[in-house]
């Protein structure tokens, strides 16, 4: 690299002594490890028996590599220096793309970040364009559940392996840190947030990105946004409908397609499936997609070949002339090819909240209906922090999630007996229902804090009963407006949550829930209701909060799907 440190770096090539385009994967996670990077990168040996060499690179201070890893901060410098690196090569052609999910493919928007044309295509899978959101907070709440996983499993205990055979640490240590991982659960319950000690000394960027629940200075610093205006290679965004970072690929695509610095870059791709992060066969011990909806049955790493021979190689394959967007809609289990997205033929309908006032538990009187409430009572809860309502599935990534056993589509009905979640249905349907876009919630909410969470999830509900999570998201209501603004307890405010999106077919006889609730844990960091410092809160400063939902004439909360209207289109 340009100051001088090494990083190690395997290279597959094919059996020719011709210069060949180059495909590169930057990682923090073991390049010798194939067996986990088969979940992240194409296989290399197919990609080096179709043409290219693939260069698999151990991030700095990752591993093999020299340096100090501290996430973000280096990876666009080092990914630029590895490339004119390939390009002196004797076996390299000078074209040169980018493959990798995860956090190999935040490292590909770094890269663009620092210099937006150094390849000529990449290929992001599983991932956002940036560190912030929704990497590390999604609608200001702490990604918990994930981060402290993450560092803990797969940064804390590789590097104390290393430290190992350094002399700088000690076996014992290597064990304290497993055992905390391995209860993790445990360090999940601990507070307050920044008292973690098996990441304070090894990984003291953790505090950091406590210490900024806004898009500030710090970040902006780490880890610059992405000047989609002067990018102007070919991206081909890849995503899964439970993946944690979905919202950051969706956002990936738009922008491009609206601020792209030429015609290529504002004709990205973009491929959907119903996976889940490090899931990619869509079969989950509560719900299954079929066959066809797994990586292999698409041909996943087929379609980023035929994506880099056209670009790398020249090949006319005719990938110009197939439409850019391809999603699997979930409840029809079909793979569908699409013009855009948001699809061009969206119309977006308001679904509104009723009830008598009893909307608490899946026994309540929560109703959705198309038409707008008249005069009807609010609903309310107790959130206690102390009781947090869990996570259940969903686009999770701790423990569990990478089985499948902690995420994707699970059945909500378990959680959706407590008293402290509203859960409003729709009547059966005696139609099939298309919802594919991105998916809103308005409330109108009045609470007894001066800050507190609210959070909604999209059902849907099967005739016997089971209610499978499509989609879910959540809000800290102080960052319901720039800059963010505590509330005045009792006043009723207007919160927009983003759900995300989701692709589906809600079929006749289904019928399609919402839930709210003012927590997912530990999914996202529980809210103190205090309007304070939550990462350094202690249990005795925790509040109890009475939130209140309205749904009148005046305040007509409603969910906002996406419908699709195939006829019309």
């Amino acid at each position: 690299m340009r100051d001088g440190i090494y990083l190690a770096t395997d290279v597959y090539r094919p059996a020719t002594d011709e210069p060949v385009p180059v495909l590169l994967a930057r990682s923090p996670y073991n390049k010798d490890a194939l067996s986990l990077h088969l979940y992240l990168i194409p296989d290399p040996l197919r990609l080096a028996q179709e043409g290219y060499a693939v260069v698999v690179q151990d991030c700095r201070g990752c591993f093999a590599s020299e340096g100090q890893f501290q996430p973000y901060t280096r990876e666009g410098t080092d990914t630029v220096d590895t490339i004119n690196w390939i390009r002196a090569q004797p076996w390299a052609n000078g074209m040169v793309g980018m493959i990798g999910g995860s956090y190999l493919g935040l490292i590909q928007w770094l890269t663009l970040a620092e210099s937006p044309n150094v390849v000529q295509a990449v290929a992001p899978f599983v991932t956002a364009d940036q560190p912030y959101t929704p990497w590390t907070y999604q609608g200001g709440a702490f990604q918990l559940g994930f981060l402290l996983y993450w560092m803990l499993g797969f940064y804390i205990v590789p590097e104390l392996q290393r430290r190992v055979v350094q002399r700088k640490a000690r076996l014992i240590d290597i064990s304290n840190a497993i055992h905390a991982l391995d209860q993790i659960e445990n360090r999940y319950q601990r507070i307050p947030l920044v008292a973690v000690p098996e990441i304070a000394q090894l990984a003291p960027f953790y505090q950091d990105w406590l210490a900024h629940p806004q898009f500030d200075r710090f970040w902006q610093t780490v880890a610059p946004a992405i000047d989609y205006n002067r990018v102007t290679i070919p991206v081909l965004n890849i995503g899964g409908w439970y993946d944690i970072f979905l919202g950051g690929t969706l956002r990936s695509y738009q922008a491009l397609r609206q601020h792209g610095g030429n015609e290529i870059a504002r004709r990205p791709g973009l491929i959907i499936g119903p996976w889940s992060h490090g899931v990619w066969h869509g079969y989950f011990p509560e719900h299954n997609f079929g066959t066809f909806s797994s990586t292999d049955a698409c041909d996943l790493n087929g379609l980023q070949l035929r994506w880099f021979d056209y670009w790398l190689k020249g090949s006319e394959n005719g990938l110009r002339d197939d439409k850019p967007v391809k999603l699997f809609v979930m409840g029809i289990n079909q793979w569908r090819e699409e013009d855009d997205w948001p699809l061009p033929n969206t119309t977006y309908r308001k679904l509104y909240l009723h009830s008598g006032g009893n909307a608490n538990t899946l026994h309540g009187d929560g109703l959705l209906t198309w038409e707008p409430p008249g005069d009807e009572p609010p609903d309310q809860y107790c959130y206690d922090p102390r009781d947090p309502t869990p996570t259940c599935g969903g686009a999770t990534l701790f423990p569990g999630a990478l089985s499948a056993v902690n995420a994707g589509p699970r059945d909500q009905r378990q959680v959706e007996l407590r008293p402290d979640v509203l859960v409003y249905s729709s009547p059966p349907l005696e139609q099939p229902l298309e919802v594919i876009g991105p998916v809103r919630l308005v409330l109108f909410v009045a609470s007894s804090a001066h800050d507190t969470d609210f959070t909604g999830k999209l059902v849907d509900v099967f005739p016997d009963g089971r209610a499978i999570i499509l989609t879910d998201g959540i809000l800290r209501a102080r960052y319901r407006s720039d800059p963010p603004a505590l509330l005045n307890p009792g006043t009723v405010y207007e919160l927009n949550i983003d759900l995300v999106a989701t692709a589906t077919t809600f079929l006749p006889g289904h019928r399609i829930r919402l839930e709210v609730a003012s927590s997912n844990f530990p999914r996202f960091d529980r809210h103190t209701n205090t309007g304070g410092t939550i990462a350094t809160e202690t249990e005795a400063d925790w509040m109890v909060a009475m939130n209140r939902v309205f749904h009148d004439r005046d305040r007509p909360s409603h969910l906002i799907l996406p419908v699709i209207n195939r006829k019309a289109g």
